[in-house]
């Protein structure tokens, strides 16, 4: 639930008139301390990294934390949080798919027709929000989903460098330097000076999507699969999209309607499905 909200509190700094760009970096700025003391933590007694593991964390600092946060942070202009989180949803088939692809391992029927299911889900929401908001809805899914794609390419790339690292470590590191690149983008894309210039509100919601939806989210999941799992974990995950749509509707004003609650019953019996396949 913490990690769904990141969505609704971005979309919530957009009304006081700040671009992605911004946003991003002030998360990013706050979020910097909490994970370079993480990968501390986790590296004390360790043996320092090679260069080919540098190169590692880089890379997936770039695919899996960088440039999928700031697809989806652009995607929210134009997109509810509701059909955003539906999206991101689908990152299981995309990680299947690039499986295929790279490795060739096989898919099972249940998963083919998972896939179906819970792409017929995210299309109907889709449907129905492009004809009530019109062109722009069609960029931030591409956008949102273009994220999705990228953090999908870190899970299948970070496996080895998991094993030789640990996930805490690795996760503080290649997080560290997501933080770098968003605030160098904004030293690069807009004067300095106007950081100064956002609303009080938009520093208090950086801050709290910083720690609440940001660093606290990622242990929670790492203490919650040491105690039950990766595999219960990720079941219980499925409140998320739940979660984004019941606080959409309460701090939002978005729109639930019948369109919605089936595209979002689709999605969750879809990945339900896929993800009950052969592993």
């Amino acid at each position: 639930m913490a990690f769904s909200g990141k969505a609704i509190i971005v979309k919530l700094a957009y009304r006081y008139g700040v671009d992605a760009v911004t946003v991003i970096m002030y998360r990013m700025l706050f979020a910097l301390p909490i994970f370079a003391a993480m990968a501390w933590w986790a590296g004390r007694g360790q043996a320092p990294l090679s260069g080919r593991d540098w190169a590692g964390v880089l890379g997936l600092g770039v695919t899996g934390y960088y440039l999928a946060s700031f697809l989806d942070f652009l995607g929210l202009q134009y997109v509810t949080a509701s059909l955003e989180r539906l999206i991101l949803y689908l990152n299981p088939t995309l990680v299947l798919l690039l499986g295929w692809l790279l490795y060739r391992r096989p898919w099972s029927r249940a998963q083919l027709a998972g896939m179906a299911v819970s792409y017929a889900g995210a299309l109907l929401v889709f449907g129905h929000e492009a004809r009530l908001e019109g062109r722009n809805v069609a960029l931030g899914t591409l956008l949102v989903f273009a994220s999705a794609v990228s953090y999908a390419i870190y899970l299948v790339y970070s496996g080895q460098l998991v094993k030789r690292l640990g996930s805490l470590r690795l996760v503080g590191l290649a997080t560290s330097v997501a933080c770098l690149l968003c605030i160098a983008q904004f030293l690069l894309l807009r004067p300095v000076e106007s950081a100064l210039h956002v609303a009080p509100q938009v520093i208090w919601l950086s801050l709290l999507n910083a720690v609440a939806c940001t660093a606290v989210p990622v242990l929670l999941v790492m203490m919650a699969i040491e105690r039950v799992g990766a595999a219960v974990t990720a079941q219980t995950g499925m409140v998320g999209p739940v979660s984004t749509i019941l606080l959409g509707v309460w701090l939002l004003g978005e729109p639930f309607t019948p369109w919605v609650a089936a595209g979002t019953l689709l999605v969750l019996a879809g990945i339900f499905v896929f993800t009950r396949g052969p592993r």
